[in-house]
């Protein structure tokens, strides 16, 4: 059947914009054969080349215009349809080569790119990849899994995706030599498996068959698989690695014996993949009777201050007795949720048994763990160094876990080119950096870290190739640093260069326009990427859509999803002898969401709801780890170590994983208590043992489906091992699945894949005790790979308009309202009952930065401090939690949302010794027995608890003093600052926004701990100061009053002494900061805290002058000439 139409051809029409200007036929002058009709088409690189009739077998013997037939021919043996994995391999190399934009009222472009990086790429999976150019225009040709072009005809003629479809279209001839293409005759151009350890034997259905085996026909009589004809044709084999396992309904049936063959290794004892280890009984006794001893003590002690005021200085007891009592019960908050800490471990060994092992079902030993999507947040590259990111990058893509499993998001919410192409140099090094940790077991997999290391390389290492190795990896290494710090350079040249171009063309366009020349010539300073276009994020040069706050979303699939099986490297591959070694790499995304004038983006919370809607139609693992660009995988296992608490019995149950955060970098004395030991081993680990540790930092491993929906109930439904349908409406019972676009967005793929999610993410079914389980081996099947549509619908998410009227914020993802959203989010979490681990690893499971300088410390302190403020004025406040929160974890979250406000009563309270000292009074009449013994007892409690704490947490003596210090210094400055704005917030309504925290090193190059002795200008410091010098002078005032007087009372003397040294004991470290190391304390920080302490000092005599024996003032009057 044909039909015929007098028009151009397809391929003269088609071209990306769907515009005619060099895509339109046009006539050519008149020649012997007739006139020669050229056909344009764009290339993968932008440009458009000219095709004649010849070049596309159509005859040249026609005059003027064209007949273009299409012809519709049925399939038979000669004339089959494309095979859909040479379609689908297709399709995937075009993703991966292609930078997608789009966004509110703009269509999703997808910008094929010929390079990404202006270095040489040559992993396979990497955007930009070299390879063989296509016959017909000067794209690239397909590429399999390991490089290796794809030829779709047993002629071998090579084709890239766009001319290879258009052929299939037009006539179904190869280009080359003009035959149909046949089904099945590219086989031995496809990836080489024969290192995977299974063999490529032919299916059932006869869709992977022998070229040379023309049958198809492998059922007998019955319609039954005949297996002894499949072996004499295939001249196959059984044994290991030959089982081929029918799908479910292959043959009709219902599959409800299809899971058998994935039970047949469950004959092995179950194990537990985790353990609780309690704190010995001969720790915890004393210390809980301590607790209750102190607190039984602070009772009397505070009845007895009641009852016993000062009538000499009735304001000066007032005020202390206030301050008193705030302190107990802010003590009584942080202490008592600290009764039954809990020790926690992991069996490593059982999971790789259970999940990665070969069995009679799994003779490859594919994994079955469930999938895990991380995550990795940047804002901005002056801050936050590409070279820091990168590192980060590369530790996650090396990490121990099964590679196909594995998908890795960053979020830039600049829509920074810098950034953009530091991942893309990042995506090329891992070519060489992730084999050579495979190869070698390389700890920590931050190149940054594991290069400058002060041990012996070699220790441990068998491989007598090591040393040659690690010296070539360490020169790629130098130039990757090289490469990446030039980027800012380079990109500035590049984007001058063609910027100086288009103004050369602008000014050639005006000339032959007649303009006048006087006029200046305006052209838009744009950033160029490397292939020569326009940058769609953030320019250098700010300009409409193309700034910080207005640009459109940006998606580049870096490294595509690799294969299912292992691809072992060779000799001559690399600079390095892969053999043995698997190149397969994660698959990488690069994500910025779109930003438009007039809309909430929601600061850090924002983006990675956005990286949870693109991830799950991209990747969609039931699992997310989400860290911060500083924070790398210090432990290679790290993740494994968090899957065996969500695979163990009970996993259902857990909303996240929480790991402790390591830093690095901190100086030896860690002056301004940076690692937070006391918080992170035993505020932490004392909260595991109730309902789960607070979700505080970036370090954590939470449940897809946990975050998007509420607890299911399980008292109304199924027991034991039972598998719920793949419903939304099963597994959360109050999801009305017509409301899914209210909850959700109106996006259909994402809506599908959290049912699907909830799925993958239950441990397995082989334990009475799990309640929902999965059956074994249903995560082994391979992922779908990638289309133009769902990366298009991926892109569509991230939009800025996409979470309007929708629960994204509230309900659903990361919540805003905070600047601290981990701690509101696992707050939400906790709140509908889930249950949280807190996880620490024998070797640090990630490691970070943070800052070590004084003002920087304190800025990072105002911020959390203002975001428990935010908490406590809004409806996440734990006095309005459920139920389900327990009450021992109700107030843990209660002393979030409080602690701050202890800023105020401890401002006073270190007021009160140089009151004291100035008026001659002490907060007590006398220094009576009662009073000392309860303070000695009270304060020797205080010792003991320490100490058992320290024992129970591995907490040192010194980093619990240093976090008493720094409590007093963020109290008597960061956190009062964040009271004054929480409550301009919540009264006047003014917003407080927050500048990053500067990752880049100090002045001194030499100096690892440089930025220690820097000192810059914060009001955050006037506080402290002026406490300091007031307690200072206070004490020379007291002291040399005391000297001087007829009846020198020592007694009020030594009980101010006492507390104005315990005040400026505390702030020791905060003084010692403000030296600096080469006097660079800005003059100003003494001027003002000097006048401030001297015009308190004379307010102060003014109002209550001392008094002689004679009851007359001493000394006279002060008066102005």
């Amino acid at each position: 059947m044909s039909s015929g139409s007098k028009q151009p051809s397809k391929k003269s029409t088609r071209n990306s914009g769907g515009s005619a200007s060099g895509g339109s036929s046009h006539g050519a002058s008149n020649n012997s054969g007739g006139p020669t009709v050229k056909f344009a088409r764009r290339t993968s690189s932008g440009r458009y080349v000219s095709l004649s009739r010849d070049d596309m077998d159509t005859s040249s013997d026609l005059s003027g215009d064209y007949t273009n037939y299409t012809v519709h021919i049925p399939p038979t043996p000669d004339n089959q349809p494309m095979d859909s994995s040479v379609a689908m391999k297709a399709e995937e190399q075009y993703v991966s080569n292609s930078l997608f934009t789009g966004g509110f009222n703009s269509v999703t472009r997808a910008h094929l790119m010929d390079k990404v990086i202006d270095s040489e790429v040559t992993h396979p999976q990497m955007a930009g990849s070299k390879g063989s150019a296509c016959a017909i225009c000067d794209g690239r040709v397909m590429k399999d899994e390991r490089g290796h072009d794809i030829t779709p005809c047993e002629c071998r003629f090579k084709i890239c995706r766009d001319c290879f479809i258009d052929a299939q279209k037009e006539s179904g001839l190869c280009p080359g030599c003009k035959e149909p293409y046949k089904v099945g005759e590219y086989e031995e151009d496809l990836a080489d498996y024969s290192n995977s350890g299974a063999l490529p034997l032919p299916a059932p259905n006869g869709s992977k068959r022998n070229p040379n085996n023309m049958s198809v026909m492998k059922r007998n009589q019955n319609g039954e698989f005949d297996h002894n004809k499949w072996l004499f044709e295939t001249q196959g084999t059984y044994g290991v690695g030959n089982a081929y396992w029918p799908k479910d309904d292959m043959y009709g049936d219902d599959g409800d014996d299809a899971i058998h063959a994935g039970m047949l290794d469950q004959e092995k004892p179950w194990k537990p993949l985790s353990r609780i280890t309690p704190i010995p009984s001969g720790i915890m006794s004393p210390y809980r009777l301590i607790i209750v001893v102190r607190l039984v003590v602070l009772c009397f002690f505070l009845h007895w201050r009641v009852v016993h005021p000062n009538e000499d200085a009735i304001w000066l007891w007032l005020m202390s007795i206030i301050c008193e009592i705030w302190f107990a019960f802010s003590w009584l908050l942080d202490q008592v949720p600290k009764l039954s800490p809990v020790n926690r471990s992991t069996d490593l060994e059982v999971l790789h048994d259970k999940f990665d092992s070969p069995s009679p079902s799994n003779p490859t030993g594919r994994s079955d763990l469930p999938g895990v999507d991380l995550f990795v947040s940047t804002a901005d590259p002056e801050k936050e160094p590409p070279l820091v990111t990168a590192n980060t990058i590369l530790s996650i893509l090396a990490v121990d876990y099964p590679v196909e499993k594995l998908a890795c998001y960053i979020s830039d919410d600049g829509g920074a080119l810098l950034t953009f192409e530091a991942m893309a140099e990042a995506a090329s090094f891992a070519d060489l950096w992730v084999p050579f940790c495979r190869k070698h077991n390389i700890e920590p997999r931050n190149p940054e870290t594991y290069f400058c290391l002060k041990v012996d390389p070699t220790k441990n290492k068998s491989r007598t190739d090591f040393v040659k190795d690690r010296r070539r990896v360490k020169r790629e290494y130098d130039e990757f640093k090289v490469r990446i710090n030039g980027l800012p350079d380079s990109i500035r040249r590049r984007s001058d260069a063609f910027n100086a171009r288009e103004e050369m063309k602008m000014m050639k366009h005006m000339k032959e326009s007649g303009a006048d020349p006087s006029e200046p010539v305006k052209v838009l300073k744009a950033t160029w990427m490397a292939d020569g276009t326009h940058w769609p994020g953030t320019w250098a040069s700010p300009s409409g859509e193309h700034s910080r706050s207005d640009h459109a979303g940006i998606l580049q699939v870096m490294l595509k999803p690799p294969s299912p099986d292992p691809l072992m490297g060779s000799a001559d591959d690399k600079i390095i002898d892969f053999t043995e070694v698997d190149t397969r790499l994660p698959m990488f995304v690069y994500v910025s969401r779109e930003k438009r004038p007039g809309y909430d983006h929601n600061k850090k919370a924002g983006a990675m709801n956005a990286l949870v809607r693109a991830s799950a139609i991209l990747s969609n693992g039931p699992f997310i780890l989400n860290l911060d660009c500083d924070h790398y995988i210090y432990n290679c296992k790290a993740v494994r170590e968090g899957m065996c608490f969500m695979m163990d019995r009970g996993g259902e149950d857990i909303c996240y994983i929480q790991f402790p955060q390591r830093f690095e970098g901190i100086d030896p004395s860690d002056r301004y208590a940076n690692h937070n030991t006391v918080f992170f081993d035993g505020n932490m680990r004392a909260l595991d043992g109730v309902q789960g540790g607070l979700r505080c930092t970036d370090s954590t491993h939470p449940w897809r489906t946990r975050m998007r929906r509420k607890i299911p109930n399980y008292k109304n439904e199924g027991t034991g091992s039972e598998t719920p349908a793949l419903n939304a409406s099963e597994f959360d019972p109050n999801l009305d699945v017509n409301l899914l676009p209210k909850r959700f967005g109106n996006s259909t793929l994402l809506a599908e894949s959290i049912p699907i999610a909830e799925f993958q993410g239950r441990p397995l079914a082989d334990h009475p005790a799990v309640k929902y389980g999965r059956p074994p081996g249903v995560l082994r099947v391979p992922r779908d790979p990638l289309d133009a549509s769902t990366v298009a619908e991926a892109v569509s998410v991230i939009s800025c308009w996409y979470e309007d009227k929708t629960e994204w914020g509230d309900r659903v993802g990361w919540i805003y309202g905070s600047v601290t959203e981990d701690v509101v989010t696992g707050y939400r979490m906790h709140n509908r009952g889930w249950r949280s681990v807190y996880c620490i690893t024998k070797r640090d499971a990630f490691r970070g930065s943070a800052p070590i300088n004084l003002t920087d410390r304190l800025h990072q302190v105002l911020r959390w401090a203002t975001g428990s403020v935010e908490i406590f004025f809004s409806k996440n406040n734990a006095f309005l939690a459920s139920r389900r929160l327990k009450l021992l974890q109700r107030l843990a979250y209660l002393n979030v949302g409080i602690y701050p406000f202890t800023s105020i009563f401890l401002v006073v309270y270190c007021f009160l010794p140089a009151l004291s000292l100035f008026s001659g009074f002490f907060i007590v009449q006398t220094l009576s027995v009662a009073f000392l013994i309860y303070l000695l007892t009270i304060t020797v409690c205080l010792v003991m608890l320490a100490i058992l704490e320290v024992k129970w947490s591995g907490v040192e003596l010194e980093q619990w003093w240093r976090n008493e210090q720094f409590w007093l210094i963020s109290g008597t400055s960061a956190h009062l600052a964040a009271v004054v704005q929480g409550l301009l917030k919540v009264i006047a309504g003014i917003e407080i926004s927050f500048t990053l925290t500067s990752k880049s090193g100090g002045e001194d190059e030499d100096d690892i701990y440089a930025d220690l002795y820097i000192v810059k200008w914060s009001s955050l410091m006037v506080p402290p100061i002026v406490i300091a010098m007031m307690n200072i002078i206070a004490i020379a005032v007291a002291f040399s009053r005391t000297i001087y007087s007829a009846n020198p009372q020592w007694s009020k003397f030594i009980g101010g002494g006492f507390f104005s040294f315990w005040v400026l004991a505390h702030l020791y470290p905060f003084a010692k900061g403000l030296m600096g190391r080469r006097g660079k304390t800005p003059t100003i920080v003494f001027v003002w805290s000097g006048l401030i302490a001297i015009t308190l000092s004379l307010l102060w005599v003014a109002i209550s002058p001392p008094q002689g024996a004679d009851g007359q003032g001493i000394g006279g009057d002060f008066q102005f000439p």
